[in-house]
């Protein structure tokens, strides 16, 4: 626990301070601005789809090879990543720029969100290599034994990001473009202390002369395929919302659903930042061939995700008006349309946090393809076929839905495998 508590209140502040910013654009720029980010999301959801991949994929690779006493070759696995990532970021950037404007109107921007989404997207695009970067560091401080740097790193680029929210948004009023631009120096920030840290060849993991193997690279890919899945999922089920929401109840239910998937990221932070905290450990534990220390691990970690879980769908029952109200600013129709709709969404957060946590553990195993198929499942194709048939059956209620069905199937199929698997990994 002592080892997993930095990466979970990393990922929980780093929830706030995206909350915060969206709670900005709301209150001073418009609900029409905070659609507008949604809309956007896809295309930031491609970048951290990216970074994840190679984040979880290579901490796996790099955290076995130092469990099996192989530090060197980990060093040049973790410095030929991180080069490699970087440049593909580059080059993403490159693309969205060029073609910012027909991959707007392909998202679903609408006459009247158009400036707004162009203004966010053309600033957050420029610093997609950052964005990259940045969640690399956060991964790899946690397997360069060191997940407190981490969390101080986090803190850092989100108190910079509140702070300039402020200053950009309401003192120089800069609308959109200041939120975007606070996003971005929030980022760049954190990057510069990540790339100093790892520069110091005194620290347990650093930068060192990489060695340029592919496979290295494709298994990085491969380990981290399933947190991919999950992002460019979320781009993929993000337009098909926005679109339903738009058809049924316009741009209200847009800043209405983009209201929920902040509070979702809330309240669903301790699963991802317990999950990434155990992930190292669980791989150092198998490469180190720990039967016991690993077992345990697993264990505690599900007993700890099952308890959280409720505590979670309590506390969105509990808080889900109030959370509501800060974005809303008091009972407007977003408000109630949300309220009503936060309900029935209340219901992912039981399954969701072992669905979470299933895929981080065959990730750390590089077990890549039982982990995206986890991932693949929960976050597209039962959502899906969740957004197109259950408002059919159910209208506006069935787009609320959704996400609990997609869950609550997954996590059958996620406890099947979990103990399918046991004997493989010797967890049993």
């Amino acid at each position: 626990m002592a080892f997993t508590t930095p990466t979970m209140i990393m990922i929980v502040f780093l929830s706030l301070y995206t909350i915060i910013d969206g709670i900005f654009v709301s209150r001073f720029v418009g609900q029409n601005a905070l659609s507008a980010i949604n809309i956007t999301l896809p295309l930031i959801s491609l970048t951290y789809g990216i970074a994840f991949m190679f984040a979880t994929g290579g901490s796996a690779i790099v955290a076995k090879k130092f469990g099996e006493g192989n530090s060197l070759e980990g060093k040049q696995n973790f410095s030929f990543i991180v080069l490699c990532s970087v440049i593909i970021g580059m080059f993403l950037m490159i693309i969205e720029l060029t073609f910012l404007t027909n991959l707007l109107k392909l998202l679903g921007a609408t006459e009247n969100l158009y400036s707004y989404c162009y203004e966010y997207g053309f600033i957050i695009t420029l610093f997609t290599p950052i964005a990259i970067l940045k969640s690399l560091f956060d991964y790899f401080m946690v397997t360069a034994n060191n997940p407190k740097l981490g969390l101080i790193n986090t803190l850092i680029g989100g108190f910079t990001n509140m702070i300039l929210d402020y200053v950009f948004i309401v003192v120089f009023n800069l609308g959109i473009s200041g939120a975007a631009l606070a996003t971005g120096i929030g980022l760049l920030i954190p990057s510069m202390i990540g790339s100093i840290y790892f520069m110091n060849q005194k620290n347990y993991l650093h930068f060192t002369k990489p060695k340029l193997k592919w496979d290295v690279l494709i298994q990085s890919m491969s380990n981290g395929l399933s947190e991919m899945v999950t992002n460019l999922s979320t781009a993929v089920t993000t337009l098909l919302f926005n679109l339903m929401m738009i058809k049924y109840l316009g741009e209200d239910g847009v800043a209405s659903i983009t209201i929920v998937l902040y509070a979702q990221f809330l309240l669903m932070s301790v699963y991802l930042g317990f999950s990434s905290g155990a992930a190292p450990l669980i791989s150092f534990s198998y490469g180190e061939n720990n039967h016991p220390q690993l077992k345990q691990l697993i264990k505690y970690s599900y007993h700890f995700i099952s308890v959280a879980s409720v505590v979670t769908f309590v506390l969105a029952l509990i808080l889900a008006s109030t959370i509501i109200k800060i974005f809303t600013g008091g009972e407007t129709e977003v408000y109630h349309i949300t309220k009503s709709g936060f309900y029935l969404f209340s219901f992912s957060f039981l399954p969701i946090g072992i669905n979470i946590f299933a895929s981080a553990m065959f990730t750390a195993f590089s077990n890549g393809k039982v982990s995206a198929l986890i991932s693949v499942l929960r976050s597209l194709i039962l959502v899906i076929i969740g957004v197109i048939l259950l408002p059919i059956l159910l209208g506006v209620n069935g787009i609320w839905l959704t996400i609990p069905f997609a869950e609550f199937i997954t996590v059958v199929i996620s406890i099947s495998l979990t103990k399918r698997y046991a004997s493989y990994y010797h967890y049993e």
